[in-house]
């Protein structure tokens, strides 16, 4: 029986909405959600609310919230400042969501950071052609979104290898950032990704868009987050309408609130990476 691509990948779509950040028990400290706010902060007497009003109107002017940009060989040279946000989207692409979600991107004259996933990239080459030609950073999410804690050395070293391959033979371009699935890693793991010059990209301000939560609490459940921290590396995935829908309003919020959204460009290190630091 003969299935069409469509099929396929609203299947693998639909199999990566329900897994794509659930928390492993034993994940490190470094890559799981120990970064994120306490459910209940307490509130100050000029803390603004949680998104205002505005955030869901078009914004007349949506530019101005683009920041610098940083080259990075490995993840410690990822140093945000206070106020610097970097925009990390996983798991696509997926029609129809990934191309609003560039949309919207463009708008607002920020760059961000997607992990695709290698089935994914290969399903759907032109829209991840189209990622890069807007001038977006290409990173790799495995083949299959498997959790490689769960799997042996060798065959987590395949399933990377294969997305690695996967995502740049679909975009025409190294895709030199990693990020692991569920965010489930340990010292053997990170240490294989980072000797294949992969720079892995952590989390610190994780939406939590893989839940079945309206938009408006995506975006508020986020700027909270941010706020509590200050800075960091936001997680989104770019298969989910939610995602797409609340964006706008985040990034209208992010730009009245003073962030800056930071653009990473791979730079080819001088010479072999040892050690993978946390962005802590």
């Amino acid at each position: 029986m003969r299935f069409s691509p469509l099929v396929v990948s609203a299947a693998i779509a639909l199999c990566l909405s329900s897994c794509a950040g659930k928390p492993q028990a034993e994940g490190s400290l470094k890559s799981s959600f120990a970064a994120t706010m306490p459910e209940n902060p307490a509130a100050g007497a000029h803390d603004p609310i949680a998104l205002s009003p505005a955030a869901w109107m078009r914004p007349r002017n949506p530019m101005g919230l683009a920041g610098r940009d940083i080259e990075v060989s490995s993840l410690k040279d990822i140093a945000l400042a206070n106020k610097e946000v970097v925009l990390s989207f996983d798991d696509g692409p997926v029609p129809g969501k990934t191309e609003r979600i560039l949309a919207t991107l463009n708008e607002f004259g920020v760059k961000a950071t997607f992990l695709m996933v290698g089935e994914m990239a290969q399903h759907y080459p032109d829209i991840a052609k189209k990622v890069v030609a807007e001038g977006h950073t290409i990173g790799s999410h495995t083949f299959s979104h498997p959790n490689l804690r769960n799997l042996t050395f060798d065959r987590a070293l395949a399933e990377v290898a294969k997305g690695e391959k996967a995502v740049a033979k679909a975009t025409d371009t190294d895709a030199m950032f990693f990020r692991f699935p569920y965010l489930s890693d340990n010292r053997n793991l990170r240490h294989m990704v980072s000797e294949r010059g992969l720079v892995i990209m952590d989390v610190q301000v994780d939406s939590k868009d893989y839940f079945s939560d309206t938009p408006a609490l995506v975006a508020s459940r986020t700027i909270a987050a941010l706020r509590h921290r200050g800075s960091g590396i936001i997680l989104m995935h770019d298969i989910h309408k939610r995602t797409a829908n609340m964006l706008p309003a985040l990034l209208t919020q992010l730009k009245a609130e003073g962030y800056k959204v930071v653009h990473l460009v791979y730079k080819k290190p001088a010479h072999k990476p040892l050690l993978v630091a946390s962005a802590s």
